[in-house]
């Protein structure tokens, strides 16, 4: 359920007002050629609550020039991660083999698709998880640490120039965080989220391609052709994903990765957030060497580790319901 081919599955999300009639697989294959910049034309949505934006879409591999040979290396770096850096890595045997587009579909392009269209806007800036002020560099070698529970790669290094250059290349123009950057933030449930309910979600929905045991699919290289959700080899407990508002928004509006897409989810929000919750739940390494959070005031309300500046039991910030965490820190904090 968290994975994520290079597959533009536009549909009929772009073009409406030019084509009417055109199926989706055609309109597929001509948003390669004719997808606009990733500023210049913004996708129009619904959101779940009804209003509308435009959001943020980024340009395609097809539309990087033939001289932009440090931006194609950073886009392969984001897309086969596995094969610079993963266990059988030409760089370094430094990860878990699972690729950055694991979490960041299609080169970080989709809107809502934890994309990478407001990455450049956006550091450096302070860290409350560090306590200190983080870079770009910093936060890139932060999902080597946490997503591939791997190590730090050398910011002066060749490849880490490339991906910066990816980012740069896909920002375009852009000044002000866009709409449809990162992750949406689904509505916390008047409950607790049920990973009973998530295993049923899990069995029906994910299993044809993360295995009944979260395993993943492994391809011969060291990398996987699915990632594994829990396990030795999956992300680790410092990640961003094993926070369930995370976790959640991006399973119900990229997942299952071939069927759903932002406008058109497959899931609903309740099954999003138990389905995140029984992920979650399982077993997966330990975040080593890493103090976070200085100052435990500024955690987020579903952080799933502890201690707490509340009195909230770390069950319930793992798991829900939120609202009344939410509604004590707002409180605290007039």
């Amino acid at each position: 359920m968290v994975y994520y081919k290079i597959n533009y599955r536009i549909n009929e999300m772009v073009y409406q007002k030019k084509i009417t009639f055109i199926t989706s697989s055609a309109l597929s294959a001509i948003i390669f050629f004719f997808h606009s910049s990733s500023c210049t034309q913004p996708i129009s949505e619904t959101k779940s609550d009804s209003t509308q934006q435009q959001l943020w879409y980024g340009p395609n591999k097809y539309q990087m020039k033939p001289e932009d040979s440090l931006v194609r290396l950073g886009y392969d770096i984001i897309e086969r991660t596995y094969a610079y850096y993963g266990p059988k890595g030409k760089i370094a045997a430094i990860t878990n083999g699972m690729n950055c587009s694991n979490c960041h579909p299609s080169g970080g392009i989709v809107p809502w698709g934890n994309n990478f269209g407001a990455v450049i806007v956006s550091y450096p800036k302070f860290s409350y998880r560090s306590g200190a002020q983080l870079t770009l560099c910093g936060r890139i070698n932060d999902c080597f640490e946490r997503s591939l529970n791997g190590k730090a790669i050398d910011s002066n290094s060749h490849e880490m120039k490339a991906i910066l250059a990816y980012m740069h290349w896909l920002a375009g123009d852009v000044t002000t965080k866009p709409a449809g950057s990162g992750i949406m933030k689904l509505k916390y449930l008047d409950r607790a989220a049920d990973t009973t309910k998530g295993k049923l979600v899990f069995v029906t929905t994910c299993t044809r391609c993360h295995g009944s045991n979260g395993e993943g699919k492994p391809n011969d290289y060291g990398g996987f052709i699915y990632p594994p959700l829990w396990g030795d080899k999956s992300y680790n407990t410092g990640a961003g994903m094993c926070r369930l508002s995370m976790l959640s928004g991006f399973i119900k509006n990229n997942m299952p990765f071939d069927q759903a897409s932002y406008n058109h989810p497959v899931l609903s929000d309740e099954q999003a957030w138990d389905v995140a919750a029984y992920i979650d739940s399982k077993p997966r390494p330990l975040i080593k060497n890493k103090k976070d959070y200085p100052d435990i005031s500024k955690k987020e309300i579903d952080n799933p580790t502890g201690p707490y500046s509340d009195t909230f039991p770390e069950q319930q910030h793992k798991y829900g319901p939120f609202s009344p965490i939410a509604q004590t820190h707002a409180s605290q904090n007039k």
